[in-house]
């Protein structure tokens, strides 16, 4: 059976980058594509795979000015060719559902969401520095984007949602149904320690969305210290709202996030996110999480076994949280536990579950033309 598996883009490293390195480990045979893909964003497990990119590959200044390319990636995407593959997996947040598959195959997507800055733009824009041009021409362009991305959620015949929330999205946007299987945390790379640091820890893109900013108020406010591991386009903004007890540490290498993540105090995750999976890398180094009550954390995190949330996006609502966290005990071995329920192994045999119920059975020999078999499937879905 041959394979393909589409990435959106290799631009950044974030959760769903993990998810297409892991979806390649559990299919190795694939083939595997992506629009764009830097070398320096690559997962550790990619860098020597030989991947398929589009034409937008060549554009100038690609790798500083991708975001700016937004309206060429539908094109790019509808290049992609995937001829002759009987399953095509995309991962996608974005464009990759929209490929263009055989008659004969059958397309799965595994959604990390559907775009957020088409289907919530309001917000989306709220926290972002456009110009007069930008927010004059932008809803204009995020229109007819979105009416893409409607033509585009046809194109799969199932679609996989990485959390119960994703998966209302989904279903709200495309009036799609979706399977929900959650993301891969690698617990192994973590190990609990028995050495405590007086610091909190941030990990996290520095995008504006991420709300890390209640993170560096709050703590500022507090005077607590808190390292901030990651970088983005809302750093400068981040380090004026900071006071002495904040960090900037920038990109840091694995092995320092994990020593950072196994003796901090606790991680602060301060923004809705579509899953989140840092919660649980700080879980499988035995560390708590506070965490704004939405998104996927409210699947990940245990209220007072895991973690704390608070309820407001606000510093005051962070700070309280903060200090009711430091009234309370928690139990390391007992927060890795819940953290290794959602280990690769977990992912791996449920996603191969998935595949064997629609009839692509990926630890055997796989057959072609079930076109038929998911597009009965697929009619039934649009008629639920």
């Amino acid at each position: 059976m041959k394979i393909a598996i589409v990435h959106d883009y290799f631009t950044q490293m974030g959760g769903a980058e993990r998810v297409a390195e892991e979806l390649y480990r559990l299919l190795p045979q694939s083939s595997l594509f992506a629009t764009v893909a830097l070398p320096n964003c690559m997962p550790a497990q990619l860098k020597s795979v030989s991947i398929r990119t589009s034409w937008m590959q060549n554009m100038p200044k690609i790798d500083k000015c991708y975001r700016l390319y937004f309206l060429l990636y539908p094109l790019a995407v509808n290049s992609i060719d995937v001829s002759g593959h009987d399953l095509v997996i995309s991962s996608s947040s974005s464009y990759a559902k929209g490929v263009r598959t055989d008659y004969n195959s059958v397309h799965v997507c595994y959604c990390h969401t559907p775009m957020r800055w088409v289907w919530s733009y309001d917000g989306y824009s709220k926290r972002e520095s456009f110009g007069r041009l930008q927010r004059t021409l932008l809803p204009v362009l995020i229109r007819g984007l979105r009416l893409w991305d409607e033509g585009a959620s046809r194109q799969p015949d199932h679609f996989v949602a990485n959390s119960k929330v994703v998966a209302e999205r989904i279903l709200r946007a495309y009036g799609r149904r979706a399977e929900v299987i959650h993301p891969p945390i690698d617990t192994s790379r973590f190990e609990p320690s028995q050495e405590r640091a007086d610091y909190y820890v941030v990990l996290s893109r520095l995008v504006s969305y991420k709300r890390i900013d209640l993170a560096v108020q709050a703590c500022t406010e507090l005077s607590r210290k808190l390292l901030v591991i990651g970088d983005g386009p809302d750093r400068s903004r981040l380090e004026v709202l900071a006071g002495p007890s904040i960090k900037f540490l920038g990109r840091a290498p694995d092995k320092d996030v994990e020593f950072h993540l196994a003796r901090c105090r606790a991680l602060i995750f301060p923004g809705e996110e579509d899953f989140g999976m840092v919660p649980l890398e700080a879980g499988a180094a035995g560390r708590p999480t506070i965490a704004f009550r939405a998104g996927g954390a409210v699947e990940t995190v245990v209220e007072n076994a895991t973690g704390v949330f608070f309820d407001e996006q606000t510093p005051e609502h962070l700070g309280e949280a903060i200090e009711r966290f430091e009234r309370m005990e928690w139990n390391s071995a007992a927060i890795r536990r819940h953290a290794e329920t959602f280990g690769v192994d977990i992912f791996q045999e449920r996603f191969r579950s998935f595949l064997r119920r629609i009839g692509m059975p990926v630890d055997q020999e796989g057959t072609r033309n079930r076109r038929s078999m998911a597009s009965g499937v697929f009619e039934q879905e649009r008629a639920s």
